[in-house]
């Protein structure tokens, strides 16, 4: 892939990542999955695509600023935090574990979803400066489950499709 065709590629992705994290906003979770807090990450699936499409570099060129500018737009500072914690540590596994001939994108995204809400935690007992909050992390890693399938299941459709037209 070309520098401008790349660095197109990756201000689309970003754009996208963006637009669905402020409509995730608007998506009321709380009667289904009554965790507070609790989003269904679909940023996140942009995060898989760039990964499975391109690699770990670019999918980090995608997501740091995606967490930037998501806390511009719409956050604070402690949304900052949680962001990058949870996103560069999900990030860091998934481009990890990505090349296992054991893991499908199901698992790898599954095991993203999990490590995104490890790192929130973490920030969370960061900035609390309280362990109990991990008391937390169990019913974040079962929701984790479901989440990640849902990222799975986008990016495979996406990149299914992408495939298809080279």
């Amino acid at each position: 892939m070309s520098k401008t065709k790349r660095l197109t590629f990756c201000a689309v992705m970003l754009s996208l990542a963006l637009v669905l994290s402020y409509v995730e906003r608007f998506l009321p979770l709380q009667p289904l999955i009554p965790l507070p807090g609790i989003k269904l990450g679909l940023a996140n699936i942009v995060t898989l695509i760039v990964l499975y499409y391109t690699d770990a570099k670019t999918a980090f060129s995608v997501l740091i600023p995606r967490c930037l500018l998501g806390a511009v737009f719409g956050g604070s500072v402690t949304a900052l935090l949680f962001s990058l914690c949870g996103g560069t540590l999900a990030l860091a596994l998934m481009s990890l574990v990505r090349r296992s001939p054991a893991l499908s994108v199901y698992g790898v995204s599954i095991l993203g979803a999990a490590a995104h809400n490890v790192g929130q935690i973490a920030a969370a007992m960061l900035l609390m400066h309280s362990v109990y909050v991990a008391a937390y992390l169990p019913f974040l890693l079962i929701a984790a489950l479901f989440t990640g399938f849902l990222t799975a299941t986008v990016c495979n459709g996406v990149l299914h499709v992408i495939t298809q037209r080279l």
